[in-house]
């Protein structure tokens, strides 16, 4: 491990880390922003063509549930208690999955690139 410094020259400090990681989704806000629009349209599609009904009953979803069901469909942990029965929803779903990825993804390399940003500050600036 000859990387390992005993002196806590490298320490990075979590506020640094945070600020870099704001400025990276300050740059990515119109990405971000068309990304949360195309969510709000996919779920107003959900709701009026994707026939969203609930599993334990068989009746139609309101539109909090569709909200709900958009929700964890794109963070993609997908429970299964509400389910798109039409062709349009089940096509919708896979959109919203698609884009809850793509969403995550930005967040986790924003902040990957403020630990790397922080990091090489900490370094130039001997830790300080």
């Amino acid at each position: 491990m000859g990387n390992a410094r005993g002196d806590g020259a490298g320490r990075l400090k979590a506020g640094e880390i945070l600020k870099e990681m704001a400025l990276t989704l300050w740059y990515l806000r119109a990405v971000l922003m068309g990304l949360v629009l195309l969510f709000v349209l996919l779920t107003f599609g959900m709701y009026y063509w994707g026939a969203p009904v609930e599993t334990a009953n068989r009746t139609p979803s309101s539109m909090a549930e569709t909200v709900y069901f958009c929700a964890i469909t794109a963070l993609t942990i997908g429970y299964g208690d509400v389910v798109p029965t039409s062709t349009f929803g089940r096509i919708d779903a896979v959109c919203l999955g698609l884009i809850g990825f793509v969403f995550t993804g930005l967040f986790v390399a924003a902040a990957v690139r403020g630990v790397q940003e922080a990091a090489q500050r900490s370094a130039a600036g001997g830790g300080s």
